[in-house]
C-alpha cells in the first residue's frame, strides 16, 4: 500500500516460443494521502462494513485509472493485480482473496480493456493465489545451473526457487515490510523507517526474535501463503505486551533480522546458493545488508542484473499475467492449483473485444531486451 506501481512494456513472441519484453518505462504512483489512510485503517484487525469497502474499491478503482491513464500512450492492453485487502487462509488452504480496484475504472479512463482479477482463478483451483511471480521468474531464469530464489520483499516476503532437475517451488516466506512498516507507524508517526535508520540504531533483542521466530507459519510446508490479516499492528503489539518493554530502535532492529532470518531458513531448506532480490525492500539498506549476513554463503544481488527492474518487476509480472491471459496461454504459478489456468477476467475498452487468436504452445522463456548505451538492442535471460 505504499503506492501504485506502474510499468509499460512492449511484448513479442520469438520463433522458439519464448517471450521478448523490451521495459519502455515505469513509475510510482502515490495514493491520495486520505485513501492510503482509509485501506491501512480497513485491514485487520480492523473492522471494515460493506459501504466502507465501496467506498475504497471506488477510490482505488479512479486511482488505478489515472495512473494507468497516465501512462498508456501508445498501449494496447492494462493488467491490473489489484490492492490485496484481505487474502483468507484456514490452516494449509487459501479459501479466498479480494483485491480491490474495479478494472471498469481503468477502460473508462483508458479505453483500453484490462485484464484483471489475476488471483481468483489460481484460488479456485486449489491454489493460493500468491505468489504469482513464480510466472515471470520460471520464464526468465529458467534452468539455473545452482540452486536459485527470485525473492520479492514487498509487504509479504515471497520466493521461487528453481533447482536443476527439480520442480520449482514458490510460497511466502513471511513478513518483509509489512511489520516494519507497522511498527514505523506506532513508534515514528511515519509511514516506513526510511532507509532503515532507526533499525541501524539498534541492537536485535533475542527474547523478542525469539517469541517472533516461534510463530508456526515458518515451519509449515509450502505451498503456503500469508497477509497482512496475520502480520500487522495488532500481531505486533501483542507479542511486544508479552516481553519487558522493547526500545524502539530494538523493535526495527529486531524485525530486520526476523525479515532475514525467516527469508535464509526457507532458502537454505532448499541449498539455494544464489538470490536475486527485488521489490521495496530493496531500498532498505539495512534489511539488505541482514539478508547478506543471513543469506551466506549465497550470494545476494538484484534482479537489476537481468535487466528487470528492482522496483518494478512486480507491475511487469501484471503486465506479462495481461499479455498471456489475452492470448489465452494458460500458466501455473505451482502455488497448489490442480494444473495451469489462463488467468484473470477482460473487461471490454471503448469498442467491442476482439481477441487474438491463442497461442498455440505455452511460452518457454522470458527474454528481457534492454538498450545498449548505443542504442542497440542485447537481450538477457
Amino acid at each position: 500500500m505504499d503506492g501504485i506501481d506502474v510499468a509499460v512494456g512492449d511484448f513479442a513472441r520469438d520463433d522458439d516460443g519464448a517471450i521478448r519484453l523490451r521495459p519502455v518505462r515505469h513509475a510510482a504512483v502515490e495514493y491520495p494521502a486520505d485513501l492510503r489512510s482509509a485501506l491501512v485503517d480497513a485491514l485487520p484487525p480492523n473492522g471494515c462494513t460493506a459501504e466502507r469497502l465501496c467506498v475504497l474499491d471506488t477510490g482505488v478503482g479512479q486511482a488505478f485509472a489515472r495512473a494507468a491513464a497516465g501512462m498508456a500512450e501508445g498501449a494496447d492492453l492494462v493488467a491490473s493485480l489489484g490492492q490485496t485487502i484481505y487474502h483468507w487462509v484456514e490452516g494449509a488452504r487459501c479459501r479466498g482473496t479480494l483485491q480491490l480496484g474495479r478494472s471498469a475504472w481503468i477502460a473508462e479512463a483508458t479505453g483500453l480493456p484490462v485484464v484483471s482479477d489475476l488471483r481468483a482463478r489460481d484460488v479456485a483451483a486449489g491454489g493460493h493465489g500468491a505468489p504469482l511471480a513464480p510466472v515471470l521468474d520460471r520464464l526468465l531464469l529458467g534452468a539455473p545451473d545452482v540452486p536459485t530464489a527470485a525473492l520479492n520483499l514487498g509487504g509479504i516476503a515471497n520466493v521461487t526457487i528453481l533447482r536443476p532437475d527439480a520442480p520449482a517451488v514458490a510460497f511466502d516466506t513471511g513478513p518483509a515490510n509489512a511489520l516494519l512498516d507497522a511498527a514505523a507507524r506506532a513508534l515514528l508517526g511515519t509511514d516506513q523507517d526510511s532507509g532503515g535508520a532507526l533499525a541501524a540504531r539498534g541492537r536485535v533483542r533475542d527474547d523478542l526474535l525469539a517469541v517472533l521466530r516461534a510463530d508456526p507459519y515458518y515451519a509449515a510446508d509450502p505451498p503456503k501463503s500469508t497477509g497482512k490479516e496475520h502480520y500487522n499492528a495488532g500481531y505486533l503489539g501483542e507479542t511486544l505486551g508479552r516481553l519487558p518493554v522493547v526500545a524502539d530502535a530494538d523493535v526495527m532492529a529486531t524485525l530486520v533480522a526476523l525479515t532475514a532470518t525467516t527469508v535464509a531458513d526457507a532458502c537454505r531448506r532448499f541449498g539455494v546458493r544464489r538470490v536475486l532480490a527485488s521489490g521495496g525492500g530493496v531500498r532498505n539498506p539495512v534489511l539488505m545488508a541482514a539478508l547478506a549476513d543471513a543469506l551466506a554463503p549465497a550470494t545476494l544481488t538484484t534482479t537489476d542484473e537481468l535487466g528487470m527492474p528492482t522496483d518494478a518487476k512486480e507491475a511487469y509480472l501484471a503486465a506479462l499475467l495481461g499479455y498471456l491471459a489475452w492470448h489465452g496461454m494458460p500458466v501455473d504459478p505451482g502455488t497448489g492449483a490442480a494444473g495451469p489456468r489462463v488467468h484473470g477476467t477482460i473487461t471490454p475498452g471503448a469498442g467491442p473485444l476482439r481477441l487474438p487468436e491463442p497461442a498455440a504452445r505455452a511460452a518457454t522463456g522470458l527474454r528481457i531486451t534492454v538498450p545498449e548505451p548505443t542504442g542497440g538492442p542485447r537481450a538477457r535471460r
